[in-house]
């Protein structure tokens, strides 16, 4: 199994980014796939994740500004982040679920003021 994120970057609160994850084997064709984060001294949280074909969990802090997609015909998930803030800046970490969590390696996305 493989999560192959791309993506992250430095960019000024207001600005956008999109993030990109590939995967492969056992989480092909699979419907849970998505995002958390990370800071230091915190817990790795939710972003945004598919919990079945179509619908779709939002963190609270992020709805109305992250879009997450996926094109099935290319096993991809991206999140499109809109609006960025400093309170965005994390290590953000692609997900799969199949019977049990795979992670991606992470990518540092960097908002700054």
């Amino acid at each position: 199994v493989q999560l192959q994120a791309s993506g992250g970057g430095s960019v000024q609160a207001g600005g956008s980014l999109t993030l990109s994850c590939t995967v492969s084997g056992n989480l092909v064709n699979r419907h849970r796939l998505g995002w958390f984060r990370q800071t230091p001294g915190k817990e790795r949280e939710v972003v945004a994740v598919y919990t079945s074909a179509s619908d779709t969990y939002y963190a609270e802090s992020v709805q109305g500004r992250f879009t997450l997609s996926r094109d099935t015909s290319k096993n991809t998930v991206m999140l499109q982040m809109d609006s960025l803030k400093p309170e965005d800046t994390a290590v953000y970490y692609c997900w799969g679920y199949n019977s049990q969590n795979y992670w991606g390696r992470g990518t540092q996305v960097t908002v700054s003021s």
